[in-house]
């Protein structure tokens, strides 16, 4: 009973509300140095982050266990317990299986309210009974199939050290038990994403190796009035997902960014689409990308906001005299008769938690599987490792100080978002001051685990035991260190910006003056492209009269 209760405060808590998440993949021969590449960001408002740790454990015969829906934490039934479960912290296992979501939704009569298994319960009960992609598909289905999917449609990234794919899950709104589905494998040497809205269109329903159906996806597609085509005409996307503005602005176009930057592609064939052009060609599911990709290229991914392409926020008068590359919420507005909308870029102040999981086949699953972990938004959360062996979360990341209503200095979750709020405000003139203290703590965090694991994977060979307690010891002083060095910035950001004037530093310490107050002080101000645009807008209100 103790367990059940944990679990059910986990999933209150840890849930992203599936409204505005994104994935990004990389295959093996499409990264730098052979890891298998998965992202996530947990966008949702009042959400707070942590990671959810379940133990590895054996369960008697006959156990039962309880499933409450990861969104609203109501009780949806029980189902029985796997004899053995595996280590589990956050989205990856101790086998190096990784599992991202984003709910794309789909066609609404599809919810079934008698199912027992969400989608977010699916991803945690599937990463306790899974060693490897292929398996988490097999007890993915069988659980949907078995018990009833109560989600509404969602896209799954599952990945292990040798493949990745994408499966695309909706339920039968009640008229069936289960739900249909397509799994397709992305090809080793290429990247992919999904960012709230379907991407498998068109499938290969003779390559069993790297697709795998529901024998029903496409006539149940037929009997719902979805599809009346030929079997090798049938679009998944089409038929459960009909790609209509907000689909393709608001979520497709996070997608085309991140071809955008890495993908070896002509992208401007596709800006249609991404605009919102539902007539539009869509995007393949995955391409090639120019350059093979590092763990720091997918998480620049993960902290871009559209700069420099036709969607970039960051010049017009909704990024205020600072401009912040942030919208705030709702997407959309009527005024005066007319809707308008914001653009909804891949970094997101809302975000909960995000991560990149590396998976390395060429490693000891202890050592190989990491993920690279932070709270809060992904453009300014430092990247720590959580070695998929940990038997401890840190401190900084664990549930007990990570309430989403009560402040705490040992939160991670809390100290970036502190952060965070003071920049927003002061964007362009605090961002340079951030990027560089955050990349000398990924830098310095990355450069030591590289060196950490040439020793640990000598140890693991001896003792595999002292290995995993080595490995969680690192885990959870790189998290601890990456928020004690946050503070101290926070404070800094605080006393050098404090009231919109910039204090002068020398060798990173604000400068007092000769007789020990403040130093030279400078005052941005405006630039003359934002007090132009108060001028448009006020006319002579504020003009100085000249001199008579």
């Amino acid at each position: 009973m103790k367990r059940i209760l944990l679990f059910f405060t986990v999933v209150l808590m840890f849930v992203a509300t599936g409204s505005a998440c994104t994935n990004f993949i990389v295959g093996k021969k499409a990264s730098a140095d052979g890891s298998v590449f998965v992202s996530y960001s947990a966008d949702s408002y009042g959400m707070s982050g942590f990671i959810a740790h379940f133990p590895a454990a054996v369960h008697p015969a006959g156990a039962m266990r309880d499933v409450y829906d990861w969104d609203s934490g109501v009780f949806l039934g029980q189902i029985a317990e796997a004899p053995v479960t595996y280590n589990v912290l956050g989205n990856i296992n101790e086998h190096q299986v990784a599992i991202g979501e984003t709910t794309f939704g789909g066609r609404p009569e599809l919810v079934d309210t008698t199912g027992i298994i969400d989608y977010g319960s699916l991803i945690y009960i599937t990463l306790q009974r899974s060693k490897s992609a292929r398996e988490a598909i097999d007890v993915m289905t069988s659980l949907v199939a078995e018990y009833g999917y109560y989600s509404s449609g969602e896209s799954f990234s599952i990945a292990d050290p040798n493949e990745v794919w994408i499966l695309e899950m909706i339920g039968k709104g009640g008229k069936e038990k289960g739900a249909v589905w397509v799994a397709v494998r992305i090809p080793d040497d290429c990247i992919s994403a999904h960012a709230n809205q379907a991407r498998i269109r068109k499938f290969d329903m003779n390559d069993k190796e790297n697709v795998r159906y529901s024998k029903d996806v496409i006539k149940f597609a037929r009997k719902m009035g979805y599809f009346d085509g030929k079997d090798a005409d049938f679009d998944f996307a089409a038929a459960y997902c009909p790609a209509d503005f907000g689909g393709l602005r608001y979520c497709d176009a996070r997608v085309w960014s991140f071809f955008n930057m890495f993908a070896d592609a002509d992208m401007s064939k596709y800006i249609a689409w991404a605009s919102g052009d539902a007539t539009a060609e869509p995007m393949p599911l995955y391409m090639k990308p120019k350059a093979p990709m590092s763990l720091q290229d997918v998480q620049r991914g993960m902290r871009d906001h559209y700069e420099g392409t036709p969607f970039d926020i960051t010049q017009d008068v909704g990024a205020g005299p600072y401009n912040t590359p942030y919208r705030v919420s709702p997407l959309s507005c009527e005024v005066d008769g007319k809707t308008y909308f914001n653009e909804r870029p891949i970094s997101t102040f809302q975000t909960a938690f995000t991560f990149v999981a590396q998976l390395r086949s060429f490693m000891p699953d202890a050592v190989g599987g990491v993920m690279w972990y932070g709270t809060d938004d992904s453009n300014m959360v430092v990247y720590t490792p959580v070695y998929c062996c940990a038997t401890t979360v840190p401190d900084c990341y664990a549930r007990a100080y990570a309430d989403p209503v009560e402040f705490s200095w040992k939160s991670s979750f809390w100290v970036f978002n502190w952060v965070a709020n003071m920049i927003y405000p002061k964007y362009s003139m605090v961002i340079d001051d951030m990027r560089q203290v955050q990349g000398e703590l990924e830098k310095t965090i990355y450069e030591q685990s590289r060196a950490f694991e040439a020793e640990v994977l000598e140890v693991v060979k001896l003792s595999p035991k002292y290995a995993v307690q080595l490995l969680t010891d690192f885990t959870c002083s790189s998290g601890e260190y990456a928020l004690e060095e946050w503070k101290k910035f926070g404070e800094k950001v605080i006393v050098k910006y404090n009231d919109f004037v910039v204090k002068s530093e020398k060798d990173g310490k604000i400068q007092h003056s000769k007789t020990g107050l403040v130093g030279k002080m400078t005052r941005p101000g405006y630039t003359k492209e934002f007090w132009r645009s108060i001028a448009e807008q006020t006319g002579d209100r504020y003009l100085v009269p000249a001199a008579k």
